[in-house]
């Protein structure tokens, strides 16, 4: 992985974890996805993708990475007390995330999901070097030769987008915010800007957004054609939509794909398993047709 910018979803809905029948092509684990630029694996939320992402890692031990939070609702950290490369001594994990609107630190956050009576080990038990670092919005962080940059996102008790540069390529992962009714979010299109990719939050299709029975204006998330505006706008090379809701079932998701595909043609939707490999002249992307096949 020296000189790749390789992509890998392990996590790709919101809110809560959906699995059964009907979300296996896309999967039903939240938010969690990997990517390795450059010699160096970066991890992005640590949804209930992060156990997955956990296991396929201990063959390959001892292992380091860098894992950014983008905020701590539960959807996005009740992988980590699963996370098994974290329990074992000799592996390195460095933590980045913002404070949250009370003052708390990445650390006491996950901290406090695994006490009792909410889990039955502390994090205390966890043996590997755990590094945790507390980030401010708009900071720039360097690691090697990557970049990566951060924006605040809209989202209920604050959110963080991130964009990873490295060698003239670019992927940012802007999930958990909500559009603005007036204009396109200037933070959402500053991230975007010209990417290579852009992971973007497409958790609502319009009719739900507006929908006069039960709105989800507020909910602090977006909608497909929204994402296809700030794609348009950013010049985006490849539009991921991302978050999924646990409602939208496989067939659901296809027919939106279609949708979202016509509206902007370099559109998909992630799913558990995707792999994308950024290269400068050309993009490769491996979708398996079995789920189960590729973890």
């Amino acid at each position: 992985m020296q000189n790749q910018f390789h992509i890998k979803f392990w996590g790709v809905r919101g809110s809560i974890p959906c699995p059964g029948t009907d979300t296996v092509r896309y999967g039903g684990n939240t938010s969690c996805i990997e990517m390795q630029v450059g010699g160096e694996r970066l991890i992005f939320d640590g949804g209930t993708g992060l156990r997955v992402l956990g296991e396929s890692m201990l063959a390959k031990m001892p292992v380091q990475a860098h894992l950014f939070f983008t905020h701590t609702h539960w959807d996005h950290i009740q992988g980590f007390p699963f996370f098994v490369p974290a329990f074992v001594k000799g592996n390195r994990f460095r933590i980045y995330a913002i404070p949250a609107p009370n003052g708390a630190t990445i650390e006491q956050r996950l901290h406090d999901q695994m006490l009792h009576p909410n889990f039955p080990v502390p994090l205390q038990i966890m043996q590997a070097d755990l590094q945790f670092y507390d980030l401010e919005i708009g900071e720039t962080i360097k690691i090697g030769e990557l970049v990566v940059e951060t924006a605040r996102l809209n989202h209920p008790g604050v959110a963080v987008g991130y964009r990873v540069n490295w060698r003239g390529l670019s992927a940012a992962y802007i999930t958990d915010t909500e559009h603005f009714p007036d204009r396109l979010d200037e933070n959402v299109l500053w991230l975007s800007r010209e990417a290579d990719a852009v992971i973007i939050d497409a958790t609502y299709t319009d009719e739900e957004y507006y929908d006069d029975k039960c709105s989800k204006v507020g909910w602090g998330h977006s909608t497909w054609q929204e994402a296809v505006k700030i794609a348009k706008a950013a010049k985006v090379k490849q539009l991921i939509l991302f978050h999924h809701d646990p409602s939208h079932n496989d067939d659901f998701l296809d027919r939106l794909g279609e949708q979202a595909a016509l509206a902007y043609p370099n559109t998909i939707l992630a799913r558990e398993g995707l792999s994308i490999e950024l290269m400068e002249t050309t993009k490769r992307f491996s979708i398996p047709k079995q789920i189960t096949n590729d973890r």
